[in-house]
């Protein structure tokens, strides 16, 4: 996934910034889409999909800190770009320290906002691709019969042949053909593959 290939979300209540920026970075050639209060962004947005989230702090009933609250509450992708002509330190320092990518004051020079979201794009992207890895990996498993999904924690323990036939009281050979089935599906050589499989994926 390319940076250039994500969503850019501006969200801000000042609406010659709003659209000031919004032109800047369709002109870059930037997928850009402008809202104009948080409320809106969160009803409307996928924040489901990887991108960067452009956030004015101040606006309205919901600020940009709420938004930032509520996009990990639902465990978004979104990368949070704070612009704002209200920030201060102890702010700043709070939300970078709880995820946030950075925190640009207004007016802010082009160049400063650029090199920030290009940095933002590229945190976004290799998020993106943990993202789609992941969905690929959980595609991957629920191929697995429901036996193989029963033998699979227990090679993941490492148990031998003789003790999972026994755990699951089935013959050896029946373990063998189910492991065998399990590492090819899920494309793993052994069990130390298939743990580390299982665990990044949340399995």
């Amino acid at each position: 996934m390319k940076p250039m290939d994500l969503i850019v979300y501006v969200v801000d209540d000042d609406e010659d910034c709003r659209s000031s920026l919004s032109h800047l970075l369709a002109s870059r050639g930037y997928q850009v889409q402008a809202f104009e209060s948080g409320e809106v962004f969160l009803r409307l947005a996928n924040t489901g999909r990887c991108g960067v989230a452009i956030l004015d702090r101040n606006m309205g009933a919901v600020s940009g800190v709420d938004v930032f609250e509520e996009l990990q509450k639902r465990a978004s992708p979104l990368v949070a770009l704070f612009l704002s002509g209200h920030g201060d330190i102890p702010v700043a320092v709070d939300v970078t320290k709880r995820g946030a990518f950075g925190w640009l004051e207004k007016p802010y020079q082009d160049a400063a906002l650029m090199a920030a979201l290009t940095n933002a794009l590229v945190d976004a992207a290799t998020i993106g691709a943990r993202h789609h890895a992941k969905r690929e990996a959980v595609a991957r498993w629920v191929t697995l019969t429901p036996r193989e999904k029963e033998v699979a924690p227990l090679l993941r323990q490492g148990l031998s042949t003789k003790a999972i036939a026994k755990a699951i009281d089935v013959g050896g050979r029946t373990v063998d053909t189910h492991r065998a089935n399990i590492f090819d599906k899920l494309g793993v050589a052994n069990a130390a593959e298939l743990e580390r499989y299982m665990r990044d994926n949340g399995l």
